[in-house]
């Protein structure tokens, strides 16, 4: 590999990764075997070439959205060197790739591991998950904290392709105790007081349910409940009433643990996997296993 890409040294770029991956200059330093002061000198003579600040010298360090660009391709080129060094057979060859993807929790519940088993095992793909709401998974990519994303986003963060997977159905649901004493009569006024389930303080889904029905937001009785499995469980056990994934609500359904309340009014969000735009077999496998199970699994 040449030492420098579009005027770029590799071994600042490879420093400004390590300052952000390790959150300290001196953890950074100990992770590359120099001096702290060889990698304040390295990230200050990128930023002297770039004519930008690339980081917020807080603790840990994180980059500026100029360093952010810088942080992605160092992990492109590292990427793209690994894959180089796997076609030539090479040492290290025969090392798992790492694999770093963002997908939101409900996907991972209920589709997604589903795709990593279709990857074909020669590929020697290890899968780092970061879970998250699939609206800030891209904000993951833009950091350049993961090669792909599953999200609902449409519009490609910049160095990625997108492609639609299909759409993830929700059901207002709740347990059919429940809902014989809170959601007796009209949805826009017994959602209005009936306690509800949320996934955490970022989880809109069921304050938009309310905004369908006139309404400013669900009940403020609310209980918070962080996992997708939990999500479910909680509303099933009668806690309050929440939307539910539909591959996840249907045998509760039919088991008559859960009763969906409005019919008529499901909620569809179209999932998108982005992927850095990277010539890359790891990713490419990664992708078409993705794809499969999505056509498979979600509506069209």
């Amino acid at each position: 590999m040449t030492t420098a890409l579009a005027g770029l040294p590799l071994d600042q770029v490879r420093t400004l990764l390590a300052v952000v991956d390790e959150g300290t200059f001196d953890a950074a330093a100990t992770a590359l075997h120099v001096t702290p002061s060889a990698v304040s000198q390295r990230v200050k003579a990128l930023e002297k070439r770039t004519g930008r600040v690339l980081l917020t010298r807080t603790k840990p360090v994180r980059p500026t959205e100029s360093g952010e660009v810088l942080v992605r391709l160092a992990r492109q080129v590292a990427r793209l060197e690994r894959d180089a060094t796997a076609e030539l057979g090479l040492s290290g060859a025969g090392e798992p790739t790492r694999v770093s993807v963002a997908v939101n929790a409900d996907s991972l519940a209920t589709w997604f591991l589903g795709a990593l088993t279709r990857v074909p095992p020669e590929a020697g793909l290890c899968f780092e998950l970061r879970r998250e709401d699939e609206g800030h998974t891209a904000a993951l990519l833009r950091e350049g904290a993961v090669m792909a994303a599953v999200t609902s986003s449409p519009d490609p963060v910049p160095g990625c392709s997108v492609r639609a997977l299909g759409r993830m159905r929700y059901l207002p649901c709740a347990s059919p105790g429940f809902a014989a004493r809170h959601l007796d009569g009209p949805p826009a006024e017994v959602i209005a007081r009936a306690p509800v389930v949320v996934f955490d303080r970022r989880d809109d889904f069921q304050d938009a349910f309310a905004r369908r029905l006139g309404l400013p937001s669900a009940s403020r009785a609310r209980h918070h409940v962080p996992t997708s499995e939990g999500f479910v469980e909680a509303i099933a056990a009668g806690l309050g009433w929440g939307m539910v994934p539909e591959p996840q609500a249907a045998p509760l359904l039919a088991a008559g643990r859960l009763t969906d309340f409005a019919p008529s009014l499901a909620t569809d969000i179209t999932l998108h996997w982005q992927q850095w735009r990277l010539d890359s077999p790891a990713l490419a496998a990664l992708a078409e296993a993705v794809a499969e199970t999505a056509t498979a699994t979600l509506r069209p």
